[in-house]
């Protein structure tokens, strides 16, 4: 007889496959194993229709157009080909000049770091105490020069969402190309995602209950102009030149079907998320718990949270038999180091050094709430 396992409260890392998606992979796997881009027999074709329907599914979560969908493998790479694919045009157009955050997640920052190196201007608006960005802030560094906008939905270590819909407003009347990167919120929050001025789109499957090892970056024309990305690798001329490869149908289709039920399912999805949170708050209450970000711009699935007293090392050690979390982001967690978006907020060390995310889904069972905090208690 195995042990019970811990419930597994790091669904900003990964999420749990849905079952519905988890069958439609496993029939595109074993059984329509065509190659989309073989155009001579029924495999081919049905693979092809497969992708079709999945950039519709896309679209459709986001008021885009199917042609708009280019699939990548993940967040990481939309990100890093919305932010470097721009490099040559601004270049030659002397469109040197990015505004971001210094909260964003690793695969904007560094993306951007690479081009400060190479020359490129950058203004970091930093957030404010409670996690979030001021837009009016963040609109005063935007000039005639800049190329590039590039703010998170939510960030994935608190969870707080930004103004992107106040960032779209005040860029109604600028050129330059607006990025958001969706990791976080993408089958989630969905109206915020279909304001038009958006220019980019940054997502991954495995953040919406779909499989990992795919993406998309939906790229919107504006005024019939596409942003003028150009590919990072070459060799087969895939997703309109910009992503070459054969393409993983199985993938494709599973993230289809994913974004389809997040734009069905977001309502419910929601309100257990939010009827979960608040058992998780009052659970923690005694604890004295101090919450990093502004409550009501949180995300309802997340809490980064520090105990007075107790490092999250050893609060991780205290509960990993009952629940799964974590101290940051799990694409930096290779090696420690203090949360760069904690340490931009201007926290206390005590409160770095102590923060703990939880962060949760519709599918995520309650926890021994009545242990837990005993544990943490010590």
């Amino acid at each position: 007889m195995s042990l019970a396992q811990p419930v597994y409260m790091d669904c900003n890392a990964t999420t749990p496959l849905e079952p519905e998606v988890g069958r439609l992979i496993r029939h595109f796997f074993e059984e329509e194993y065509g190659n989309e881009g073989s155009r001579t027999h029924a495999f081919g074709a049905r693979a092809k229709e497969a992708v079709h329907k999945a950039r519709e599914q896309i679209a459709r979560l986001v008021d885009a157009k199917p042609e708009e969908v280019i699939f990548t493998s993940g967040a990481t790479e939309s990100n890093n080909l919305a932010i470097l694919g721009l490099a040559h045009w601004g270049r030659s157009h002397g469109k040197t000049h990015i505004v971001s955050s210094p909260i964003e997640h690793k695969a904007v920052l560094e993306p951007i770091e690479i081009l400060a190196k190479d020359g490129f201007e950058v203004d970091w608006v930093t957030p404010e105490k409670n996690g979030r960005i001021d837009s009016a802030k963040f609109m005063q560094r935007i000039r005639p020069s800049t190329l590039l906008v590039s703010m998170m939905h939510a960030n994935n270590e608190t969870g707080v969402t930004q103004p992107i819909g106040e960032v779209a407003e005040g860029m109604m009347d600028h050129p330059a190309w607006f990025h958001v990167d969706a990791a976080q919120t993408f089958g989630k929050l969905v109206e915020p995602l279909k304001n038009k001025r958006i220019d980019m789109i940054s997502a991954s499957g495995h953040k919406i209950y779909g499989p990992k090892g795919v993406g998309v970056l939906i790229v919107r024309h504006r005024k019939k102009q596409r942003a003028p990305l150009l590919p990072l690798v070459y060799g087969g001329g895939q997703e309109q030149g910009l992503r070459p490869g054969t393409l993983p149908v199985p993938l494709i289709a599973g993230l289809g079907l994913a974004a389809e039920l997040g734009e069905r399912e977001h309502g419910m999805r929601e309100k257990k998320c939010r009827d979960f949170r608040k058992k998780f708050l009052k659970a923690i209450q005694r604890l004295n718990p101090k919450i990093h970000g502004e409550e009501g711009q949180i995300l309802p699935h997340t809490a980064n949270v520090s105990f007075p007293g107790i490092s999250a090392e050893e609060a991780m050690v205290r509960i990993r038999d009952l629940v799964a979390v974590s101290n940051g982001s799990a694409c930096t967690s290779a090696h420690y180091q203090p949360s760069h978006v904690l340490k931009a907020m201007g926290l206390a060390k005590d409160e770095i050094v102590g923060a703990l995310r939880f962060s949760w889904c519709h599918l995520t069972p309650e926890p021994d709430w009545e242990t837990m905090v005993e544990k943490l208690r010590g």
